[in-house]
C-alpha cells in the first residue's frame, strides 16, 4: 500500500507531552458499525507502555449489536468462548490531535489475536486485505467520500428523551446549495470544518443539502485507507462538537420520508508512478472498463457492504436521488454508479452507501468487486443514457433481509473475502432483521390501537 504520512509524528506527540500541551491519547478502532470503540489513555502511560506494546479490548466489540447487547451467532466471540480479548496495535499513520477535546490526541488501532494473526473480520482488516491485492497489480485506490447529515436545535439528551420526535432542524426549507441557509448554522459548520483541518484533514467545502437542516462537508479524496480513517474519525468528531453547540446532528440513511443521508463514495485507482490507471484516450481505460463492470457485477452481493441496516433501504425510492437501478451512466444521478471527472480527475461514484454506511467495508466491496470485473475482463455494458428509475434495470435489494440472503450465498463474497467474513456479517444482518422484527414500530400503534 501507498506510504501514509501522519498528521502527528510521534516525536511531535513526545515533545507536546513532556510541554503539557496534550494529556489524553485516543486509541480506538472501527467496529462493524463503523463506529469509533476504545480508551482514553493517560499521555505519559500511552507512551511509555501501550505505544510500543498495545493494549487490549474484549473481543465482543465485534460481536454485539447497535445497542451493545452481546448476542450470538459469531464464531470469534461468545459465552462459550469466555468473551475473551483482542490487542489493539497503534497504527502510528493515523495519529493526530483532535482540536475540539483538550490536550488530546487520536491514533487507530489494528486488531489482534493472542498470536499475532490478524482478526480477519475487523473492518479495518478487511480493507486491508482487499488493498493488498490491489498492490500485487500495482495499483493503489484514491477514495473520497461525501457525507451528509441534518442539525437539529435539540442537544441528544432531549432528542432522546422526546423519543427523537418533534425535533426541531436547523432550517425550516430546503437550502440546496443556497449560502443564507448555511449561514444560519455557520458557527457550528465552521467549528467543524476548522477543527477537522486541525486534525489533518484536508477540507474542501460545505453546502446545504435538500431535508430541513440538512447539510454536507466534503473533504479532499486520499489514499483509500486513510480516507476511511478519517471517515470514522469525522463522524465521531461532528457529533461531539455539535453536542459542545448545544445541538444534534444525525447520519442516519433515511431519518424522515423526505430525502436521506447519503454517502457517495468516489473511487479512482493510481499505478506507481502516480497516474490515474482510469484514465484512457477514449475517456476510459480498458483497466476502468474491466473494474467498473465488476461493481455492476458485485453490486446487488455486495448491497450489504454498503447499505448494512434496515433503514437504509427506506433510501432506494424512485426520483430521491438515491439509485434503484443496477445500471451507470455519465454524470447520471439517476444510476448507481456515475463516472465523472476528466483526464487525471477521472473517477466513478457509488451512490448506494447512506450516512449509516462503514466506509471501510464498503471501500472494501468496490475494491473487490472491481478486481472480481478486471480478473475475468468483464466487458462493460452500454451506459444509461436517460432515466435508470423507469428504464427497466435490474433492481437493487430493498430489504436489508433480501441483501442478507444475496450476500450469505455470493460466490463472489465467499472467494473475495473468505467463509468467516461472510459468515460474520451475514449475522450481523440477521441480528438487526431479528431485532426489528420483534419490535413494535410508532406506525403500528398510529394504525392499530385504535382501529383494529
Amino acid at each position: 500500500m501507498a506510504d501514509r504520512t501522519p498528521p502527528l509524528a510521534v516525536e511531535e506527540l513526545h515533545a507536546l507531552v513532556a510541554g503539557g500541551e496534550i494529556d489524553t491519547v485516543v486509541l480506538a478502532f472501527p467496529d462493524m458499525q463503523g463506529r469509533l470503540q476504545g480508551k482514553r489513555f493517560a499521555a505519559r502511560f500511552f507512551l511509555d507502555e501501550v505505544l510500543h506494546h498495545g493494549t487490549e479490548g474484549c473481543n465482543y466489540l465485534l460481536a454485539v449489536d447497535t445497542d451493545m447487547n452481546t448476542v450470538d451467532g459469531y464464531d470469534m466471540s461468545s459465552w462459550e468462548r469466555g468473551y475473551g480479548d483482542f490487542a489493539m496495535h497503534p497504527d502510528l499513520a493515523t495519529l493526530r490531535r483532535i482540536p475540539w477535546h483538550p490536550g488530546t490526541a487520536m491514533v487507530i488501532a489494528d486488531l489482534a489475536w493472542d498470536d499475532g494473526s490478524p482478526v480477519v473480520a475487523a473492518p479495518r482488516q478487511i480493507l486491508r486485505r482487499q488493498l493488498e491485492r490491489l498492490a500485487a497489480r500495482g495499483l493503489t485506490a484514491q477514495v473520497g467520500t461525501e457525507l451528509e447529515f441534518i442539525v437539529f436545535r435539540d442537544t441528544y439528551e432531549q432528542a432522546w428523551d422526546a423519543g427523537y420526535r418533534g425535533l426541531t432542524p436547523a432550517n425550516q426549507y430546503n437550502i440546496d446549495y443556497s449560502v443564507l441557509g448555511t449561514g444560519r448554522i455557520e458557527p457550528l459548520l465552521r467549528r467543524i470544518r476548522n477543527e477537522m483541518a486541525g486534525a489533518g484533514m484536508t477540507v474542501e467545502s460545505a453546502k446545504g443539502e435538500c431535508n430541513p437542516g440538512q447539510h454536507e462537508i466534503a473533504f479532499r479524496y486520499d489514499e483509500a485507507l486513510t480516507t476511511c480513517d478519517q471517515h470514522a474519525v469525522y463522524k465521531t468528531g461532528a457529533k461531539e462538537i455539535a453536542s459542545q453547540e448545544g445541538c444534534s446532528l444525525t447520519f442516519m440513511a433515511k431519518y424522515n420520508e423526505r430525502e436521506g443521508n447519503s454517502c457517495h463514495i468516489h473511487l479512482s485507482l493510481a499505478d506507481a508512478d502516480g497516474t490515474n490507471a482510469m484514465a484512457g484516450p477514449a475517456g476510459m481505460s480498458d483497466l476502468m472498463r474491466h473494474f467498473l463492470a465488476g461493481q455492476l457485477a458485485a453490486l446487488r452481493d455486495f448491497a450489504l457492504l454498503y447499505a448494512p441496516h434496515i433503514n437504509s433501504y427506506k433510501r432506494f425510492q424512485p426520483g430521491s436521488f438515491a439509485p434503484t437501478a443496477v445500471a451507470w451512466g455519465h454524470d447520471n444521478r439517476t444510476c448507481a454508479l456515475r463516472v465523472v471527472g476528466h483526464g487525471r480527475s477521472t473517477r466513478f461514484e457509488n451512490r448506494l452507501p447512506g450516512g449509516d454506511v462503514n466506509p471501510h467495508l464498503a471501500v472494501a466491496g468496490m475494491v473487490a468487486a472491481g478486481l472480481y470485473g478486471v480478473e475475468r475482463g468483464l466487458e462493460l455494458p452500454e451506459p444509461c443514457p436517460g432515466n435508470a428509475y423507469t428504464a427497466g434495470y435490474e433492481h437493487v435489494p430493498t430489504t436489508l433481509r433480501e441483501a442478507a440472503d444475496l450476500w450469505e450465498n455470493s460466490p463472489i463474497a465467499k472467494a473475495a473475502f473468505g467463509d468467516e467474513v461472510v459468515a460474520h456479517y451475514r449475522n450481523m444482518a440477521r441480528v438487526e432483521i431479528d431485532a426489528y422484527d420483534a419490535a413494535v414500530t410508532d406506525w403500528e400503534l398510529r394504525r392499530s390501537f385504535e382501529r383494529m
